[in-house]
C-alpha cells in the first residue's frame, strides 16, 4: 500500500483527506506542524506528501525547499495544498519542487485524480524501451535508476522534471506544445495551466546547467530537445 504524508494544519481537513485516501487504498498520516512534517517525512520517506502552505513552526514552501535539497527525500512527489491561488503563489509552490498545486476549497475527487496522476508518473515505466543509458549532448538518463547526470554530476531531479526531461530527450527533435506536455507527463486530460510547464522547464534547465541549453523553446507553441 502507497503511504501518504499530510502535512496540513486545518486537522478536521486532513483527517477528512486521510479518510477518502484510505478508502481509495492508501495508508495516511497526518501532522499539523511543518517543522514537525518535514522530520516526520526524512524518517517515513511516504510515497506521496500533500502539503499545506501556510503551516505553523515551518512555511510549506521551507518545507518543500528542504525536502528537495535533502537526497533521502528529493523525489518524493509532493502536491501542495493551499487557499491561495492567484498565478504567483501557483509559480512560487512549483519553483521550490511541488509537482502539483490544489486550492482550497476542492473536491475530494479532485484530490484523489490528482494523487492518482502524480502517483503514476513517480513509478517507472515498464514498457521504457532500451537501451538503458540514454545520452544526449552532454546529460545521460539511466532509465534502470532513475537518475541524470549533466556535464559529468549527477543531479537531483523532482520525478516530474525526470519524466518531462525522458519524454523530451526520446522524441529529440519533435515540438511539443505546453497542452501535450500537460497531457503526456502531467497526466492531465484538459488544458489546465500552461504556466506549470514553463516553470518546471525552467527549472530543469537550471538543475542541468549549461547542458540544458539543448531544451528549446518554441515560442507561442512550447518546447523541444534539439542538439
Amino acid at each position: 500500500m502507497k503511504n501518504v504524508l499530510i502535512i496540513e494544519d486545518e486537522k478536521d481537513l486532513a483527517e477528512l483527506l486521510a479518510f477518502n485516501l484510505e478508502k481509495d487504498g492508501y495508508t495516511a498520516t497526518c501532522v499539523h506542524d511543518g517543522k514537525l512534517g518535514l522530520e516526520r517525512a526524512t524518517v517515513e520517506l511516504p510515497d506521496l506528501i500533500l502539503l499545506d502552505l501556510m503551516l505553523p513552526g515551518l512555511l510549506g514552501t521551507e518545507v518543500c525547499k528542504a525536502l528537495r535539497k535533502d537526497a533521502r527525500t528529493a523525489r518524493i512527489p509532493i502536491i501542495m495544498i493551499t487557499a491561495k491561488g492567484d498565478e504567483i503563489d501557483r509559480v512560487v509552490g512549483f519553483e521550490v519542487g511541488a509537482d502539483d498545486y490544489i486550492v482550497k476549497p476542492f473536491s475530494m475527487r479532485e484530490v484523489a485524480l490528482r494523487v492518482k496522476a502524480v502517483m503514476r508518473r513517480s513509478e517507472p515505466d515498464a514498457q521504457t524501451p532500451s537501451p538503458e543509458l540514454f545520452a544526449i549532448g552532454d546529460i545521460v538518463i539511466d532509465r534502470e535508476r532513475h537518475t541524470v547526470v549533466s556535464a559529468g554530476s549527477e543531479i537531483e531531479l523532482t520525478s516530474t522534471e525526470y519524466k518531462l526531461l525522458l519524454y523530451l530527450a526520446e522524441k529529440k527533435g519533435y515540438v511539443h506544445s505546453r497542452e501535450q506536455l500537460l497531457q503526456r507527463v502531467w497526466s492531465y486530460n484538459n488544458a489546465g495551466d500552461t504556466r506549470t510547464v514553463d516553470t518546471h522547464v525552467t527549472r530543469l534547465r537550471g538543475k542541468l546547467g549549461a547542458p540544458g541549453d539543448i531544451i528549446k523553446t518554441v515560442r507561442g507553441f512550447g518546447y523541444k530537445i534539439e542538439e
